[in-house]
């Protein structure tokens, strides 16, 4: 007869719950938060051409055993290298380490730690041997290592020597103290330290950093409308547009000016339904051309040119025209529409419809923008995305490589993960810049997600504190996945800064822009000090989103009314210092003054591409509005030179040299010239 069964007593095997599946982390050596990584790996770190990049891990052994740490790079062309690390500060087990990525694709590269037995039988021996301890011992195992050291350089210079010391090592001449002092004067120990024996060698996993082409970490932008160039007002009022051809006349100023990107907004036909007039106004005149960005009419969408601009050969003739002065063209890519785009007929699913059957239109409360739909990326994703690519792919066949895509925040995120990889995976020289000012979390995933270059917060931070924490941010904490560049305005941007703050606040805007980060951006008028806005708006009076905005450059430089110089100056300034052309080397300084601001960029020679140590000072009054004194504290080692030496420093901006230390007096006059830009020479 069947026994009912008894419950298992409590511990048992019966109620343990199943072992977790073990998968071992540590090798022999630990070796752990490796860097550059990305969110453990999910995308790549970036890096651009000619960049160089901080590696670092934590890696330590049990005990007191000295240890050594290499960096192992494996370039696109399968090519490997090993650097050796060094530590980044005593008790922190950090291991640092920076190199140059000079070649475009996919590296890889892993850590190596290893036990230094050489430097540890080194370390015992010079505290036994002089005070009488294991005196034997030691010099037996030293005489061991030696011998094994040796079998790694047989048949080598370097063999010989090491064989040598090993026998004398335990040889009858001279002192125990003598013998070992010998390795020291004969250059052994100075050996195994450059070409160190190795043992218990541990690897890490292999993480990969994506290296792309230099423009798309560094670069000089100037934005401005062609339809603005070149404008005319006739006798009834009505304006004649701009063109491809007439704007043309504009580029080797701008080339003049030390730019190398030049970045029209939309150039596609405008819709006429709901178009904004002057000032974003709701009544609009037949003569008024309307916003760039309301795009499509009957003329073609996102794929056509706006015919009062030229035709597809004029367009083509501009870009060719802007090689020539060695200028890049980018174009702006926003994907929305009119209510005239023939999507809204064709596909009127790639929109949404409000329950009382209209498309919902785009807003920014409290701005509302009735003349642009929204697309609506859920209703048909595999079609839109069909559109997108074909869209970018036809301005690519123009020879269009750069694409500043307004408001990508509002649009999903994986859509332009597909769309950027996708387009880079076969032309991986196709940058792509996110217009996106929101939330953190938005902007630092879209840069993760693929886009090349960022806009930022950096026409909102405006005090030092607000400056130092910004600086201290983007080239340290975001640096490995995200580049930003600082548009000092944009036609949507002018901040109460520069409204307010005269002449000096254009100068010190730029003068930060140019020389804190590889990649920085004006809109046209900056130069021509232009700073009234619109009533109760952060935007220009009179925006040239809404009208012609034509401007007469050169007799404002001729006047002595004009930035131009002075931007002039700071490109220039940029192209000689290669300091300047890095994101990760920025260090900040101090000054006894709560509006000055100080910080340098250092390039040691092994590292530069000229051979010889760069380095950039750069210090700013960033209040505009007064005269300051104080004294600026320099810690020496950060511009790469011995602590307690002078330097020499020379302004870029007056000429001016001085000789300064460690501590040094400084007046600015943010009514003439705020700012010192300082390239450092030792005195």
């Amino acid at each position: 007869m069947p026994t009912t069964p008894r419950s298992p007593r409590r511990g048992t095997a019966a109620t343990s719950p199943p072992s977790a599946r073990y998968e071992p982390v540590l090798g022999r050596l630990p070796i752990l938060d490796l860097s550059p990584l990305v969110d453990g790996g999910a995308w790549p770190a970036k890096a651009f051409r000619g960049e160089v990049v901080p590696f670092a891990c934590t890696a330590f052994r049990e005990g007191h055993d000295p240890i050594g740490v290499d960096l192992v790079l494996t370039s696109p062309d399968g090519e490997t290298a090993r650097h050796r690390m060094r530590s980044l500060g005593p008790g922190t087990d950090r291991w640092g380490v920076s190199a140059r990525l000079d070649e475009q694709g996919a590296w890889s590269f892993r850590v190596q730690a290893w036990a230094d037995d050489v430097a540890a039988w080194w370390h015992a021996a010079c505290i036994k041997v002089p005070a009488g301890i294991d005196v034997e011992v030691m010099l037996t195992l030293g005489a061991q290592l030696l011998t094994r050291a040796a079998g790694e350089h047989a048949n080598s210079a370097d063999g010989v020597l090491l064989s040598t010391a090993a026998t004398a090592l335990t040889g009858a001449s001279g002192t125990a103290v003598d013998r070992l002092r010998a390795l020291a004067d004969g250059g052994v120990i100075d050996l195994l330290a450059e070409s160190p024996l190795r043992s218990l060698v541990t690897s890490s996993a292999s993480r990969e950093i994506l290296v792309e082409r230099e423009r798309a970490g560094v670069g000089a932008w100037y934005e401005f409308f062609p339809r603005s160039a070149g404008a005319e007002r006739r006798r009834d009022g009505a304006w004649t547009s701009g063109t491809f051809r007439t704007a043309e006349a504009r580029l080797p100023e701008i080339a003049a000016m030390g730019f190398d990107v030049v970045y029209l907004p939309p150039i596609h036909p405008i819709g006429r339904a709901y178009r904004k007039g002057p000032n974003n106004s709701l009544d609009a005149d037949e003569h008024d051309p309307g916003s760039p960005w309301a795009i499509g009419s009957t003329e073609g969408g996102h794929d056509a040119i706006h015919p009062d601009l030229g035709t597809e050969a004029d367009f083509k003739h501009f870009i060719a025209a802007a090689r020539k002065v060695g200028l890049e063209v980018a174009i702006d890519l926003a994907l929305q529409a009119s209510p005239d785009h023939p999507w809204v007929r064709e596909h009127p699913e790639w929109f949404t419809t409000l329950p009382d059957g209209s498309i919902a239109y785009a807003e920014n409360p409290p701005k509302k923008y009735q003349d642009i739909y929204p697309i609506n990326f859920d209703n048909d994703p595999k079609g839109i995305r069909a559109e997108a690519l074909r869209i970018v792919r036809r301005w690519m066949r123009l020879g269009i490589r750069i694409f500043r895509v307004d408001n990508p925040h509002t649009k999903p995120l994986d859509f332009w993960e597909w769309l950027i990889h996708t387009v880079n995976a076969k032309q991986p020289d196709v940058v792509f810049l996110a217009e996106a000012f929101t939330r953190p979390a938005i902007m630092q995933t879209l840069a993760k997600a693929g886009f090349q270059q960022s806009y930022t917060y950096f026409t909102w931070r405006n005090t030092k504190e607000e400056l130092e924490e910004f600086l201290d941010q983007i080239s340290h904490v975001t640096a490995d996945f995200l580049r930003p560049n600082l548009f000092v305005n944009t036609p949507d941007i002018l901040t109460e800064y520069l409204q307010f703050g005269g002449r000096g606040a254009f100068k010190i805007r730029a003068a930060i822009a140019a020389t804190a980060a590889p990649s920085w951006g004006v809109y046209s008028g900056f130069e021509l000090y232009e700073a009234v806005a619109r009533s109760g708006a952060e935007e220009y009076v009179d925006n040239e989103k809404y009208e012609y905005r034509p401007r007469d450059y050169a007799a404002a430089e001729a006047a002595g009314d004009s930035l131009a110089p002075y931007l002039r100056m700071l490109n220039q300034t940029r192209r000689t210092h290669p300091s300047l052309g890095q994101l990760r080397n920025l260090h900040l300084h101090s000054s006894e003054d709560d509006a000055v601001l100080v910080y340098s960029k250092h390039l040691p020679a092994e590292l530069s591409p000229t051979g010889e140590n760069d380095t950039v000072l750069v210090v700013v009054n960033v209040d505009p509005h007064s005269v300051r004194e104080t004294l600026v504290h320099l810690d020496l080692t950060a511009l790469g030179v011995a602590p307690d030496t002078d330097i020499r420093v020379t302004d870029a901006i007056t000429g001016a040299s001085w000789t300064w230390s460690s501590v040094n007096y400084v007046r600015l006059d943010a009514f003439h010239e705020p700012a010192h830009i300082l390239s450092v020479k030792a005195a």
